[in-house]
């Protein structure tokens, strides 16, 4: 494996939520920077849509926005120029109440799946595209990053402060077939300080594996299907936080992520391409 890394941003904010629409404009979130950031192909950047503290965010193929944001306990949506729709969750979901939305992924059938991030408790909620909603997971320790399989039977969940990956396989949308298993333990910072570790953003390819930011690890950690690990890759983003696809074959892997150096900031934004052998 060989791979090259391309710095496309520096800002005053630590980034998040990398995503990308289907014209290629690339997008991330700047948390308490209150900004939806957008690169578009020729590299001029501009604010996009502003809200209190963007974090993970989704695009669907029309160019809505899903997106995150803790600090008012809401996922909301945003058409595709940038205005505010509406608020799909705020404060409570399935009669539980609902502090800290931090990523969030939306199946083929339009279901919409998204981590509460608290220690120790930490969620992982669903809401059908018929409005229902239920708890898929909950005693997490730091529910972060999330991503479905291809096939959509597993849902893989980091649980930060355990430095791990969950896995729930499903019975069908938003119903689990099994409690949360282990999926992997990730390589442990040579400090020993949980904070150093991390799991954050997670990201699944054509083939099935794993990709994991580790936050404070500055690193990507890759691993297979069966949750073996692979190999690692330096960001060169001190705290990285999060990562998507923008190609993704046999022959070559070019992934958008995001992180930074200190929250709030600063933050970056890189390019990562992976050249498989």
């Amino acid at each position: 494996m060989t791979h090259s890394i391309k710095k496309l941003l520096d800002l005053p904010y630590y980034t998040e939520g990398p995503a990308v629409d289907q014209e290629g404009n690339l997008f991330f979130s700047t948390l308490t920077g209150g900004a939806i950031g957008r690169l578009d192909r020729q590299g001029n950047y501009s604010v996009w849509a502003k809200t209190a503290c963007p974090n993970g965010q989704v695009i669907l193929p029309d160019g809505t926005h899903w997106v995150c944001d803790p600090k008012q306990a809401a996922v909301s949506v945003f058409n595709a120029k940038g205005e505010f729709q509406e608020t799909v969750v705020q404060g409570v979901c399935a009669n539980k109440v609902v502090e800290s939305p931090n990523d969030l992924i939306i199946d083929s059938h339009q279901n919409l799946y998204f981590t509460e991030s608290i220690r120790t408790d930490g969620k992982v909620f669903f809401v059908g595209s018929d409005g229902h909603e239920r708890v898929v997971a909950d005693g997490i320790d730091y529910a972060n990053g999330i991503a479905l399989s291809r096939d959509e039977r597993f849902l893989y969940v980091a649980e930060s402060f355990k430095n791990r990956v969950l896995v729930i396989e499903l019975a069908e949308p938003g119903i689990p077939k099994t409690k949360p298993k282990v999926f992997a333990n990730l390589p442990v910072h040579r400090s020993g300080k949980p904070t150093d570790n991390l799991p954050d953003g997670l990201a699944v390819d054509h083939a099935g594996n794993v990709w994991v930011a580790h936050y404070g690890m500055q690193a990507i950690q890759v691993l297979t299907a069966r949750g073996d690990w692979q190999f690692s890759i330096d960001t060169t983003l001190p705290l990285t936080s999060n990562l998507c696809f923008l190609e993704d074959t046999a022959q070559r892997q070019t992934l958008l992520v995001t992180g930074g150096s200190g929250e709030p900031g600063p933050g970056g934004v890189v390019q990562v391409t992976v050249f498989p052998k």
